[in-house]
Formats: structure tokens, sequence, C-alpha cells
């Protein structure tokens, strides 16, 4: 990876943004995508207005993207464009999110987790897994650690998706203790009663993805089949150091599936259902509340931002305004019956465009791998001394548990993936001697 700044050093990021069209059928409207599919043009033709009236309403709706998706982009470009430079910069240790917007059905939930069907139709969470994992294996000049959560705000609670309970106790999610939010002094948002996993692998990162998804909250509605009925928050943490290196750097990836807008005279919704749209609607307000008050704030370090509204614009808090690199995909359904919510969602991308965030490389000085080295050290000095002067056991005879004890240590070291493993046996010399024949005998049948 490329040399990382200085510590502290600060440079400005602006939100990228991106708009897909759902692949639909029935009577489109009228679109067309410009300059080399950077812009799109959503035309609202005037009708059903008598001739006496004069309608001065706009028919040509221009709006700028980073790009535009048309209805048959695969997936893997998505993931190409949206997500790959996230997922980079977080290797070398930026926070970034990436979040989808848009009404609900428009192809959100579709575009982050995937299709269940095709291999092809993988979404953007499980590809940046991948792309994590087959990075890590290419950068051996890094150790990595990965945690990984899983959030859901249900109703403006929030809920652990991967809670052990889930499954051990066979509790639904209400029963939970419900996931809090708590302020430090330095105003940094923690998170109680949320889980971080650990993931060796990628195939424990995909199960845990997996998992969370089976609990999360989805309704039948007249828009949508299998509707989200929450936000869903999955972060990655990813804890990088350097080997011989006393600098650990540490970077979150959120990525986000908003729940989606809806106008309730269009879904007819009825009791839990209009109460979860409510729910929907309102932390959808706030979000966009937040996203005015950053757009209108620019060089005003001191304009109030009223991320406190709602549990997602809390935890979003850095994604938005703070040390992040944030991707936006907003997702529409270009039938001609949702143009209206269309022009909504990419007006609503057009605000978030104008965010800017200041970003800069978490690294901090580990002082527990400063303690380790310098105590490796002198156990290194020790030995050497010892070895000079002949060593305390140089003459001690080697006894066949001590061949054993030799060789069961060597394997470890061979079988040990890091770059950071040693094989130390103390100063004598009939040890080293052992324990490099059996190396040799190991290197010639091939390990």
């Amino acid at each position: 990876p490329p040399p990382s700044p200085p510590l502290d050093a600060m440079s400005e990021h602006r939100i990228n943004i991106f708009l897909r069209l759902r692949p639909t059928k029935g009577n489109l409207c009228k679109y067309e995508s410009l300059e080399d599919s950077t812009k799109i043009v959503i035309e609202v033709p005037k009708e059903n207005m008598a001739q006496e009236v004069i309608n001065n309403q706009k028919e040509r709706h221009e709006f700028s993207f980073n790009h535009v998706f048309d209805r048959e982009t695969r997936q893997e470009d998505i993931f190409n464009k949206v997500a790959h430079p996230v997922m980079n910069a977080a290797l070398d240790g930026y926070n970034g999110t990436i979040f989808a917007y848009g009404q609900t059905g428009s192809g959100k939930t579709f575009t982050l987790t995937g299709g269940p069907e095709k291999y092809e139709d993988r979404g953007i969470m499980p590809r940046c897994l991948s792309l994590l994992y087959s990075q890590f294996k290419k950068r051996t000049d890094y150790t990595y650690q990965v945690h990984v959560s899983y959030l859901e705000i249900y109703n403006d609670s929030g809920y652990d998706l991967l809670d052990p309970a889930l499954e051990t106790q066979a509790k639904s999610l209400e029963d939970l203790p419900k996931v809090s939010l708590m302020e430090d002094d330095e105003g940094n948002i923690h998170l109680r009663n949320l889980s971080a996993h650990p993931a060796a692998t990628e195939e424990d990162a995909l199960n845990l993805l997996f998992l969370g998804e089976t609990n999360r909250a989805t309704s039948e509605t007249p828009m949508n089949l299998a509707s989200s009925r929450s936000h869903c928050i999955f972060t990655i943490f990813i804890t990088a150091t350097q080997v011989g290196s006393d600098v650990t750097r540490k970077s979150k990836v959120h990525l986000v599936d908003l729940a989606g807008s809806e106008r309730v005279y269009k879904t007819r919704a009825q009791g839990d259902l209009l109460n979860e749209s409510k729910y929907i609607n309102l932390s959808l307000h706030f979000l966009e509340m937040c996203i005015v008050a950053l757009q209108e704030r620019k060089g005003n370090k001191k304009h109030f931002i009223p991320y406190r509204n709602s549990m997602m614009t809390s935890v979003l808090r850095d994604s938005l305004g703070g040390n992040c690199k944030t991707s936006m995909i907003a997702t529409i359904n270009p039938n001609k019956d949702h143009t209206d919510e269309s022009m909504s969602t990419c007006r609503f991308a057009q605000r978030v465009a104008c965010i800017s965030n200041a970003v800069k490389v978490n690294e901090e000085v580990d002082p527990q791998r400063i303690i380790k080295r310098l105590k490796k050290e002198v156990a290194d000095l020790r030995e050497e001394l010892a070895l000079l002067r002949g060593g305390d056991e140089a003459e001690a005879e080697l006894t066949e548990e001590t061949f054993k004890h030799l060789r069961s240590k060597v394997d470890d070291f061979l079988s040990d993936p890091s770059p950071e493993s040693e094989l130390n046996v103390g100063p004598h010399m009939g040890k080293l001697k052992y324990c490099i024949g059996y190396l040799k005998t190991v290197a010639r049948q091939g390990g």
C-alpha cells in the first residue's frame, strides 16, 4: 500500500453520489442519461391542464451524479465504481460508509446484499468482504484483524442482529436488550449492547452477514413482497499492523441499508405496517434535516447539526460531515407511476453531494506493542550474552522428551501464518543444531 500521510493530516473528501435505475416492466417515465452517464434528465409532461391555465412548471429536470447506472447494469460494475475505492481506502486506514437511499421497492437491498438465485447477483456487502480477504493475502507486510457487527434500527430502537441469544434461546428481537447510545467526553458515539464478532476468514464474515440477514424485520406490502421495515448497518472493523512497527491503523466501514420512504396513500398501510411507515418516514426526515443543515453550514463550523434527533443520524454522525469517505447510491423505480418519488430521491442526492467530510488516516502508536518489543529485545540480548559465555546449559544432555518438545515447537512455527512468528529455543547450541536439522528434514519431505 502507498505510504500514509503524517498523523492527524486532514484532507477534504466530497461525498460521491450514484444513481441506479431498477429493472422494471410497465409504462416507463421519460428519461435519458447524458455526458457519459454522469447526468440524468427526467421529463415530467404538462398533462391534464386546461388551455386557459398558465403552467410554468419545468418539464425537464436535470440531475448530476458521479455515475448513473442504467437498468441493465451488472452488480459487479456497481461494486467496482461505488464500493471498491471505499474499501481500498479502509485498508489504508480511512473510515468509510456506503449507504443506499430510495423509495420502497426500488432495489436498495438487492444492490447491497444481492439476490439468492445467482452467484453473479451478489451485492455490495458480500463483495466487500471478498475484496478485503483477498487483499489481506496480497499485503503480506501487514497483519490484519477483522470484527463485524450488525445493527438494526426498528421503530427508532436499536437491536443486535448477531446477538447469540437469538439462536440459543430462540428469542425475538423485541425480547433482547436494546442497543443504546452513549457519548464520551470527546463527543464520540459508543453503542452499548452491540456485539462485535471476530472474523478470521471470509467464510466467517459471510456467515455472520447471512445470520444477520435472516434476523432482519421484513414484511409484505403492496409495493414490495419483502419490504425492509428497518434501517440496518453492517459494520466492518479493520485493525492493521505493519510487521516490525509499533503503529496500528484502525478503520471501520459502515454498509447501510436504509428502509424505503413510503407514501401511505400508495401503500395503503394499516396497523403495524402504518406504524412502521411512520417511524421510517420520520427517521428519513431527520436524516434530510441533517443533510440540509450540513449543506447550509459550509464554512461555518459552529452551525448546529441535529444529529441527536434520531438513532440513525447519531450513529452516522461521522459518515455525514465527519472523518469518513462516504458514497451514496440512490435507487429509483423508473415506472411512470413513481416519477414523483424518483424526483424526490434525485433531489435528496443533490443535497448530499454538497457535503464535504474531513478525512484522515486513523493511526495510533500502540503502547502494548512497544512494551512487547522492548521485552523481546531484552530477552534476545540475554540469549546472545549467554551464547557468548558458553551458555548455562551448553553441556546439558538432551533427552528424547526434549527432542519431542523441540519438534512440536518447530511444527508450531511452520504452521503459524503470522510474519512476526519466531522460533525461540534459548541459548543452547545443541537445541539450535537439532532444530536446524529437523527443519532440513521437513523441507526435504515437502512440509
